[in-house]
C-alpha cells in the first residue's frame, strides 16, 4: 500500500467535509484505510484528520443549531408583539418552546388558586391521561417550579429524588414516554402564574444556555400573557376603569414599539432612548459587570450594586434615591440593570411599563450576547486557520465567504498590542463593522480588513481601539494582501512592524514599515527599495527633471564634504553662494528639517540606494 493511498483516503475525509457528509459517513473513513492495508504511520495521519474532521463537523453542527434558536427566539418576539387573545399567547408560547429547544414535547401548566397546577397547552403530547393530568403544590417537577419560583431540569425523571412523586403524575409521564424535563416559572411580579417545560422521550441534558433561553421566552410570554389578561379585564370594565385601559393601551403600545426595536436590530443606545420617551425621564443600562452601556437624557452616577440586587430578589423595580432601579434578568441569570431617572412619583402603570422596558433589554442583551459568541468563535477561528502554515486554501475562502469576507478581495492585516482580554472585544466589534475579521493568534490580538490602505486602517484602528479600552493601543500593519497566503505574509510584516513601533517608543500609534522610513526598508522582507527613494527624494528629483537643474548632486556633494559648504562649491566647481541657494531650495522642497539627524540619515541612504539602482 502506497502513500498515495493513504493521500486518497485524507482527500476523502476533505471531499466528506465539503459535501457535508454526516460524522458517521466521516468516521468509516479509518476503518475503510485500515482495511485497506495502509500502513501504520499513516494510518496515524488518517486518524488525526478523522478527528479533526469530525470535530469541524461537530463545530458546525452548533453554529447552525444556534442560528436556528436565534430564529426561532425572533419569530416568537414577532409572535408575542401581536398577539391579543390570551388562548392564542399560550399556543403561540408552547409551539415556539418545542422549537426553539427541538425538543419532543412542550407543554404549558397554569397555576389556580387553591386547587394546584393544571395542564393548560400541549404540543407534541400522545397521551389524553397525561393531557388531563393536575399537579399539587409542590407535587412532581412543574408543582416544585411553581411553589419555588425556579427552574428546574432533570435527565432521567423517575430516577430523580428532587420531586415529590405521586402516583398520577407519575403514571401520567410514564403514558407520555417522558425522561428528560426542564420546567421553568412563568412569573407576574413575584407571583407564579404558570411553568413552561420542554421535554424528551429519551435521557437528555438541558446545558445552562437553554435553561436562560427557556427562561427568557417565558418572561417574555408572561408579560404578553398579562397584557392579553388585563386588556380582556379593561374592556369588560367599560367606562368605570377607562384610565386603566389607557394606561393598559399604553404600556401594550410601548411594549409593541420595544419589542419592534429588538426585532429590528436596535441596538442597546436605541432601546433606551426609547425607553425614556415613553417614560419621560433619563435612562441609563449597564450590563452584569456595571460597565454602561447606554445613557440617554440624564448625567446621574451609575446605580449602585446593591440596588440591582435588591430588584433581582424582589422581581420588581425599585425606587432608590430618588430614582427607579430594575434588573435585566435571563430566568435567574443577572445579565445588567436599567436605571429611571426623574421620576420619583412613578405610578403603577408606568411603574409595571418600566419593569416591561426590562423584559426587552433582558432579551435585547441575550441575543446580542449569543450571537456575538457564536460570531466572534467562527471569525476567531478562521484567523488562526488563515495565519496556519498548513491551511487548505480552498476551503478557508469558502468558510470565509460564509461570513461575508472575501479573500480575493484587498485586505489589510492589522496586529495590535494592548490588554487582550479587553481589546479581543473591542477589536471584534470594529472588525464587525468594517466587514472582516478578528481574533488571537499568538501573542496579540489580529484583524483582517478590507481595504488597500494598511497605513490608514492601522491609524484608525489605534484611535478606536484605543478609545475603546481606555488605554494607549499599538497597532502594526501589512498588506495590502489577497487570498490566505497573503493573508499570512502580511501578518508577519505586521508583526515586525508593530515590534518595531514598540521598540522606537511609538506606543499608541499605528503605522506600517513604509512609514518607519529606512527602518521599514530594513525590516521588510518585500522591501521596496526604488519606493523608499522615491518617497525620500521624489520631490528633488522631479524639480531637476522639470527645470534641468542639480539639486540632487548638489546634496550628494555636500554629504560626501561633511556638510562643508567651501568643499562642497570646490567639488561642485560652482560659487559657494549657488551652494547656500541650492541647499535653501533642497529645503524648501523637503522640509526645513531635513538636515535633523533623523531626516539626514534616511536622505543619505536614499542617496546611496539610488546609486545602487543605477539610472
Amino acid at each position: 500500500m502506497s502513500e498515495a493511498d493513504a493521500v486518497e483516503h485524507l482527500l476523502e475525509l476533505l471531499g466528506l467535509l465539503a459535501t457535508d457528509a454526516g460524522s458517521e459517513q466521516l468516521a468509516a473513513v479509518l476503518p475503510a484505510a485500515r482495511a485497506a492495508g495502509v500502513p501504520d504511520h499513516e494510518l496515524d495521519r488518517i486518524a488525526r484528520a478523522s478527528e479533526w474532521a469530525l470535530r469541524i463537523r461537530r463545530t458546525l453542527t452548533a453554529h447552525r443549531r444556534r442560528e436556528a434558536e436565534l430564529e426561532a427566539l425572533f419569530d416568537t418576539a414577532n409572535d408575542l408583539a401581536g398577539v391579543r387573545d390570551p388562548d392564542a399567547v399560550l399556543r403561540s408560547i408552547v409551539r415556539r418552546a418545542r422549537l426553539l429547544l427541538g425538543a419532543d414535547i412542550a407543554y404549558l401548566s397554569m397555576n389556580e388558586p387553591g386547587r394546584g397546577t393544571y395542564m393548560r397547552v400541549t404540543d407534541g403530547s400522545i397521551s389524553a391521561l397525561f393531557q388531563q393530568v393536575r399537579l399539587g403544590m409542590g407535587e412532581g417537577l412543574g408543582g416544585l417550579v411553581a411553589q419555588t419560583a425556579r427552574p428546574y431540569v432533570t435527565a432521567d425523571y423517575f430516577a430523580d429524588d428532587r420531586f415529590n412523586h405521586t402516583g398520577p403524575i407519575d403514571a401520567a409521564v410514564r403514558d407520555e414516554g417522558l425522561v428528560a424535563i426542564l420546567g421553568v416559572p412563568l412569573k407576574l411580579d413575584r407571583r407564579v402564574i404558570g411553568v413552561l417545560y420542554a421535554a424528551n422521550r429519551s435521557p437528555r441534558q438541558f446545558p445552562p444556555d437553554e435553561v436562560a433561553l427557556l427562561s427568557s421566552l417565558a418572561d417574555h410570554a408572561a408579560i404578553a400573557l398579562d397584557t392579553a389578561h388585563l386588556l380582556e379585564e379593561t374592556r369588560a370594565a367599560g367606562e368605570t376603569i377607562s384610565a386603566h385601559n389607557e394606561a393598559m393601551r399604553r404600556a401594550e403600545d410601548a411594549h409593541d414599539r420595544l419589542t419592534d426595536l429588538v426585532l429590528r436590530g436596535a441596538d442597546v443606545p436605541e432601546v433606551a432612548a426609547a425607553v425614556a420617551k415613553v417614560l419621560d425621564g433619563g435612562i441609563v443600562v449597564h450590563d452584569s459587570d456595571g460597565v454602561e452601556l447606554a445613557r440617554i437624557g440624564t448625567t446621574s452616577a451609575l446605580t449602585p450594586r446593591a440596588a440591582v440586587n435588591a430588584s433581582r430578589a424582589s422581581g420588581r423595580a425599585i425606587p432608590q434615591d430618588g430614582t427607579w432601579v430594575c434588573a435585566v434578568l435571563a430566568g435567574r441569570e443577572l445579565l445588567g440593570g436599567i436605571t429611571l431617572t426623574d421620576r420619583p412619583d412613578l405610578g403603577d402603570a408606568d411603574r409595571r411599563l418600566f419593569e416591561r422596558a426590562g423584559v426587552v433589554t433582558a432579551l435585547l442583551l441575550l441575543l446580542r450576547r449569543t450571537v456575538a459568541e457564536a460570531e466572534n468563535k467562527v471569525r476567531g477561528e478562521l484567523i488562526t486557520d488563515l495565519l496556519t502554515a498548513a491551511v487548505d486554501s480552498v476551503a478557508v475562502r469558502a468558510r470565509a465567504r460564509r461570513v461575508g469576507v472575501e479573500l480575493a478581495a484587498d485586505h489589510v492585516v492589522l496586529v495590535a498590542d494592548g490588554p487582550r482580554d479587553r481589546l479581543l472585544a473591542a477589536a471584534a466589534h470594529h472588525a464587525s463593522a468594517c466587514r472582516g475579521l478578528a481574533g488571537v493568534h499568538g501573542e496579540h490580538v489580529v484583524l483582517v480588513l478590507p481595504g488597500a490602505d494598511p497605513a490608514c486602517a492601522a491609524r484608525d484602528a489605534a484611535r478606536v481601539l484605543g478609545k475603546a479600552v481606555g488605554l494607549p493601543v499599538t497597532v502594526g500593519s501589512g498588506g495590502p494582501a489577497h487570498g490566505p497566503e497573503g493573508v499570512a505574509a502580511a501578518h508577519a510584516e505586521a508583526v515586525r512592524c508593530l515590534k518595531a513601533l514598540l521598540q522606537l517608543g511609538r506606543k499608541g500609534t499605528g503605522g506600517t514599515l513604509a512609514d518607519l522610513g529606512f527602518v521599514g526598508v530594513l525590516l521588510g522582507d518585500r522591501a521596496d527599495v526604488a519606493g523608499y527613494v522615491r518617497s525620500t527624494l521624489g520631490p528633488l528629483l522631479d524639480y531637476d527633471s522639470s527645470r534641468g537643474t542639480e539639486l540632487v548632486r548638489t546634496v550628494t556633494a555636500y554629504f560626501a564634504c561633511g556638510a562643508n559648504l567651501s568643499r562642497a562649491k570646490e567639488e561642485l566647481h560652482v560659487h559657494v553662494n549657488t551652494v547656500v541657494q541650492r541647499l535653501d531650495r533642497v529645503a524648501s522642497l523637503l522640509g526645513d528639517d531635513w538636515q535633523s539627524p533623523e531626516r539626514v540619515l534616511e536622505v543619505q541612504l536614499a542617496l546611496k540606494l539610488m546609486k545602487v539602482l543605477g539610472p
